[in-house]
């Protein structure tokens, strides 16, 4: 999570955020969510799993067969907040300063001079289309952006504007031609959100609006600035001890050799989150309990944000690859110990 958007607020206060401001986080969320809903359709989880990694400072990758409206739901929410999205189309043949950009020499007043021209990693949102379609090289030329919040060029760093967001898509059927996400980069992903096939009644909606005259105007209702003020009032949510303490436990029985790590962890995962997991689950919990409008987190947000903020950091062995087991069925099932332990 970067840290310049936490050095642009004034200083931390360990208050807990008043109920107006609270009121006011809520009501520009729905706002922003309504305006998402004039156009995508269902998938209202997925919806608030990309706001909240953008509250937090975090990237998405969002994962799910072609047509399901992923790329449409990120040009969606860029239009519902005041910011500068670019759109970033990742093929075999793209290079690194394709996504950062160059130094060209430029001619000026009869002489010449090296001039650094910006690539499209230089805005607040940023959709990288199909990822994976990407070589690991350049796929690896957005690592220092998202985790930094910089861009470095020879020996020149430049600062990107906060927010900074990346919001990632990818096929997860098709492997012909793609090259998977190495475990480094997935780690700076805040969420990974499965999107799946809509119901018959959404399905009714989408075509109601996508096969007649009628068009859906998104309108900004988000600004910039706004979204910083945000983040950090969700830094300003306190988090209990045993709520702390419970995301601890979860993030340790990802081990094979962690404490409390079940039968099933033991069995088919090869390596555990990083600690990079366990801070997503904390901040996307505070943001669940500013979103229902609550001062302090339960283990319930905490149990909500650990698939999506787990998923991807969980590698299997072989083993588990073997018999197809998923990172999800490995996470339900730490939750469900940890439960029972608790009884």
């Amino acid at each position: 999570m970067s840290q310049t958007a936490s050095s642009a607020q004034p200083a931390k206060s360990n208050s807990p955020p008043p109920k107006e401001a609270m009121d006011a986080f809520r009501r520009d969320i729905d706002a922003v969510k309504k305006e998402v809903g004039k156009v995508i359709v269902g998938n209202d989880e997925i919806v608030d799993g990309v706001l909240i990694s953008m509250i937090a400072g975090g990237h998405v990758l969002l994962e799910g067969v072609p047509g399901l409206g992923k790329t449409m739901l990120v040009r969606t929410l860029a239009s519902a907040l005041d910011l500068s999205f670019s759109r970033v189309q990742f093929t075999p043949d793209l290079m690194p300063a394709d996504i950062l950009g160059t130094t060209v020499l430029v001619e000026e007043g009869g002489g010449k001079r090296f001039e650094f021209q910006r690539g499209p990693v230089f805005a607040n949102m940023i959709l990288a289309d199909e990822i994976n379609r990407a070589t690991p090289k350049t796929q690896s030329a957005l690592l220092e952006a998202m985790q930094e919040g910089s861009v470095t060029i020879a020996k020149s760093t430049y600062k990107l504007d906060q927010p900074f967001f990346v919001l990632a898509t990818q096929n997860p059927l098709e492997m012909e031609g793609t090259y998977p996400l190495p475990e480094a980069q997935l780690d700076r992903f805040f969420f990974k959100l499965h999107v799946g096939f809509p119901d018959r009644e959404e399905l009714h909606s989408i075509l109601d609006r996508t096969t007649g005259t009628a068009s859906a105007e998104v309108k900004p209702v988000l600004s910039r600035q706004r979204i910083l003020e945000l983040r950090w009032l969700s830094r300003e949510v306190s988090v209990a001890r045993h709520v702390q303490d419970f995301a601890i436990r979860v993030l340790q029985a990802t081990h094979p050799d962690g404490p409390g790590a079940p039968d099933m962890v033991k069995r088919f995962v090869r390596f555990g989150s990083s600690p990079r997991g366990v801070q997503a689950v904390l901040m996307a919990s505070k943001i669940r309990a500013l979103m229902d409008g609550r001062f302090a987190p339960s283990e319930d947000d905490v149990r909500a944000s650990a698939l999506a903020a787990l998923r991807h950091r969980v590698i299997m062995n072989f083993e588990g690859e073997a018999e197809g087991i998923r990172a999800d069925a490995v996470l339900e099932k730490i939750l469900e110990t940890i439960k029972k332990a608790e009884k």
